[in-house]
């Protein structure tokens, strides 16, 4: 079992090409399952069955786990059953019958309009000091609520990634899948005065063709801008407590609300599912209703 497992995670790092921290995700689930079979009395991975499966699952639910860790580790399950019957390694797919916890879906937190503008306005009061961090941070603030990109794609964008002339950004999303997202007027302002007045002064011999710098001069980590992000919300009065990954969701919540339609959304945002993206029609129709209610004399 312990073999099979190593082969898994060679399979899901070289060939599906997921990221290291995916396949830990993956690798974790699937070594619990297999001591939970391993302890049921199985010695290798053709003697899985459905019931190992949803006795491995009924024991996450007594152990407290959330309903979204169940359905990850089911799906989980399912696509590693699929893959022994593909190689040979079992002689009947275990996980083809295994149903998935329904998760709860939560709305995410989102800035209101008003919010996200004072929250740019406020950045780019306080970079007219000149500083280059100051200048740095406008245009990944900029970036990201124009983008909908997500921080690590934020973090891996390089200067060639950029056209200016048809203000596109070329984006390496999950699964390695590049898409153009483009942006807009004041998000190119910020890029520009960036790469003029901000981006020479932090540059050091490490920074190679890294679009957003550190302090230190090389490529920022995420979790410098998710600190950026935090701080600088905290400073609009009665903003919700977001990360990127709220502007993000911020994003395309104010696109669907101005009008874009669902598939153009899904194209921005890079989702490889149109149900992902259906998640912010429900936010916007929640904040509709709420809206209703506080407005109709007989909501």
């Amino acid at each position: 079992m312990a073999r099979t497992l190593a082969d898994y995670e060679r399979h899901l790092a070289s060939e599906r090409d997921l990221s290291a921290h995916t396949v830990r995700a993956y690798a974790g689930d699937l070594a619990s399952l297999l001591r939970h079979a391993a302890r049921s009395g199985q010695r290798d991975v053709d003697s899985l069955d459905l019931r190992t499966l949803r006795s491995w699952l009924a024991l996450q639910q007594t152990t407290g786990k959330s309903r979204t860790t169940m359905a990850r580790r089911a799906t989980a399950a399912r696509v590693f059953t699929a893959w022994l019957v593909r190689t040979g390694r079992a002689s009947q797919d275990a996980g083809a019958l295994l149903a998935s916890p329904r998760a709860h879906t939560t709305l995410p937190p989102v800035l209101r309009a008003d919010e996200a503008r004072l929250l740019l306005d406020a950045a780019t009061e306080q970079a007219n000091d000149g500083s280059p961090v100051g200048v740095r941070d406008v245009a990944m603030l900029e970036l990201l609520y124009a983008t909908g990109v997500r921080v690590g794609e934020l973090c891996g964008l390089d200067i060639d990634d950029l056209d200016p002339e048809r203000r596109v950004l070329r984006v390496l999303g999950k699964g390695r899948k590049e898409r153009s997202v483009p942006y807009g007027t004041p998000a190119a302002a910020a890029l520009h005065r960036w790469l003029v007045d901000g981006r020479p002064a932090l540059r050091t011999s490490g920074a190679g063709a890294a679009l957003f710098l550190g302090a230190r001069g090389q490529r920022i980590d995420q979790r410098a801008v998710r600190r950026l992000v935090h701080r600088r919300i905290a400073d609009v009065p009665g903003a919700p407590d977001i990360g990127p990954h709220g502007l993000r969701h911020t994003a395309a919540t104010h696109l669907l609300e101005g009008g874009a339609d669902l598939r153009s959304v899904q194209e921005l945002l890079g989702h490889a599912s149109l149900a992902t993206t259906q998640l912010y029609t429900h936010v916007t129709t929640d904040r509709l209703r709420r809206a209703y209610q506080q407005a109709h004399p007989r909501a």
